[in-house]
């Protein structure tokens, strides 16, 4: 049942409605009410021993402390293995590892994520502190020896004051319990009565067997989403969708389990429901934030796909031919971005068949990229999970940047947590080979020179678009892409260049609107004209100038069809390469297929 009431039976009122006014200052005035409850997590064998470090020796000892006061510092090649972000000097928990267990061993290959250790607080810059085998749920202190470390100065905005009730968009995160989690503004603590309410909303429409979805009023819509033990909710102003709110939520959801894996959230809250999960992400509000900054203006949240840097085919095929060649047992993803841009991605062929790799889990890997300038520090080994291909599970992320700016990120994933000296020479061969081929100067050249830019595509009265294809080559085995210009003039401000996309969103919760479903709009703006168009090949979105008609705008997109069909080659990558590679012996195979997914480690995710 979807339905929108104001029924006194679902409508917030007495305490509770008075609660979410004075908390928030959201009126609540329509309550959509679902009662089909959100899936049920997957069961599965998770695992993933963080191991991060940022200089070229794994750790064979307990971390060395890391810098005070949550700040990262830079590696050294005399400084030893670090876990950045973790002052392990202010611990007393940690322990020396004990001997891990015989490689062939059934133990060794059935451990999973949800143990050993995952509740461990950690006050450094990003979440997780490493945890070591042999552990187990039932180990962990699951009250903590202490609060969660005090948040930064950018989170101690006044949540009384008018300044945090004006901003567009809030979201919030809790346990099915009521314990704060995160919030994109102000601190959680001093949030703790409205996440209560958010708390009482969903209990009270849960006891009457159904689920709620939305709150809606005249300024703003309140979207709730539950994830397993997790409460997501969103409070915004934008002209955003019910929908498209709820997507950013789920990213959220994503981001939070790609830290920590699903099964180990699950059952921590299993064994403690108002355990407090900010032991495990201290530090990652600062993740957390950059993720939603980019929803709020980057099209690739909004399209679902992936953008590719503009290149010639000559040369984004010799890249990837690199990729290709510099292989290892159970290295399973070579990829190659240039400020958020994918140049080049090989897939073992294994992977291909089973599934393929998700927008959302490169959305989520870039956006760990992003969130950090930590990551330029020199190599780093990590476990990180991806959700969207197996979300009880850690690969291991082999992270290096290849030219002093840092625009250029290779990343390397594998399955297996001890592979970081043979993915390291994999590392040395591709740098090497992209340097002798001159490919590094192309790419550097390629990002000051935007092929995909209007003025390359020669329309005057063009200002903007967005493009999506739909017919690439084994669509559903493929990555999805799309390709957009950076936002020029006359959009020279951040108001006017979040105007636009203001406008993009409504268009695209028009064109998908779950209720009527449009194929073509035509929408005239105050100050510019757009056109959204969607068929079985493409997914359209353009920008002109205010005076152009229709039957002007049809002739501008004929244009630029016929422009991005030439281009195609540059802008996209048609058929991402393949490479076998041979397991680890004594590792196990599924079905005669290579094993992706070492099950040998248990903990959480301690990036940098």
């Amino acid at each position: 049942m979807n339905a929108n009431m104001a029924s006194p039976s679902v409508s917030p009122k007495g305490d509770v409605a008075e609660g979410i006014a004075c908390g928030a200052g959201y009126p609540p005035s329509e309550v959509t009410m679902d009662d089909e409850r959100l899936s049920s997590e997957r069961e599965g064998v998770g695992l993933g021993q963080p191991l991060p470090f940022t200089n070229s020796t794994p750790p064979a000892e307990a971390p060395i402390p890391g810098p005070a006061d949550g700040q990262v510092g830079e590696s050294t090649a005399d400084a030893g293995p670090l876990c950045p972000g973790s002052d392990f000097s202010q611990r007393g928990d940690i322990t020396r590892a004990p001997p891990p267990e015989d490689e062939g061993s059934e133990k060794d290959h059935l451990s999973d994520s949800g143990s050993a250790g995952n509740a461990m607080e950690d006050s450094g810059e990003f979440p997780g502190a490493p945890t070591f085998p042999g552990g187990s749920l039932e180990q962990v202190d699951l009250e903590g020896p202490g609060p969660p470390s005090a948040p930064s100065h950018s989170r101690n905005e006044d949540v009384t004051a008018d300044s945090w009730r004006a901003h567009r968009k809030h979201v919030f995160v809790l346990s099915e319990a009521g314990k704060p989690i995160y919030s994109r503004y102000g601190n959680e603590e001093a949030l703790s009565s409205t996440m209560g309410v958010m708390t009482a909303l969903v209990s009270f429409v849960q006891d009457g067997n159904n689920v709620i979805r939305s709150i809606q009023s005249d300024d703003y819509k309140v979207v709730f989403s539950q994830q397993g033990p997790l409460v997501l909710v969103s409070v915004s102003r934008s002209r955003q969708s019910e929908e498209q709110l709820r997507r950013e939520l789920l990213y959220v959801y994503y981001q939070i389990i790609s830290m920590l894996t699903q099964v180990t959230v699950t059952r921590i809250f299993e064994r403690k429901k108002n355990y407090d999960l900010r032991r495990l992400l201290a530090g990652s509000e600062k993740i957390l934030d950059n993720l939603l900054r980019h929803m709020d203006s980057d099209p690739s949240f909004l399209l679902g796909a992936v953008q590719c840097l503009p290149l010639a085919a000559s040369l984004r095929d010799g890249v990837s031919q690199l990729l290709q060649k510099a292989v290892t047992p159970n290295l399973v993803f070579s990829i190659l971005v240039a400020k958020g841009q994918l140049v080049a991605i090989v897939q073992e062929r294994a992977v291909i068949e089973d599934s393929r790799l998700d927008p959302v889990d490169l959305h989520l890997l870039f956006n760990l990229l992003a969130g950090s300038s930590s990551f330029q520090a020199g190599e780093v080994w990590t476990p990180i999970c991806l959700p969207r291909l197996y979300p009880d599970s850690y690969f291991y992320a082999y992270i290096s940047y290849l030219d002093p700016a840092c625009t250029l990120c290779l990343l390397l994933i594998s399955t297996d947590k001890t592979a970081f000296y043979s993915v390291s020479a994999c590392k040395r061969r591709i740098e090497e080979g992209l340097r002798a081929q001159g490919l590094l100067q192309a790419i550097d050249a390629a990002l000051r020179n935007n092929a995909a830019s209007t003025s390359h595509v020669g329309i005057s009265d063009l200002w903007h678009f967005m493009y999506k294809p739909l017919d690439i080559p084994d669509n559903h085995k493929q990555l999805t892409q799309y390709t957009s210009p950076e936002i020029g003039a006359p959009y020279s401000t951040e108001q006017e260049k979040e105007h636009l996309f203001d406008l993009y969103q409504y268009l695209h919760s028009r064109i998908h609107s779950s209720a009527r479903p449009l194929r073509l709009i035509y929408h005239v703006a105050e100050k510019e004209t757009l056109l959204a168009w969607v068929t079985g090949k493409f997914e359209l979105y353009t920008c002109f100038s205010p005076l152009v008609t229709k039957a002007a705008a049809i002739n501008i997109i004929t244009k630029l069809l016929r422009w991005l069909k030439k281009e195609e080659d540059q802008l996209f990558i048609r058929s991402p390469p393949k490479y076998s590679t041979t397991p680890t012996p004594g590792r196990s195979s599924r079905g005669g297929k290579t094993e992706r997914l070492d099950s040998a480690d248990n903990g959480v995710l301690s990036l940098l």
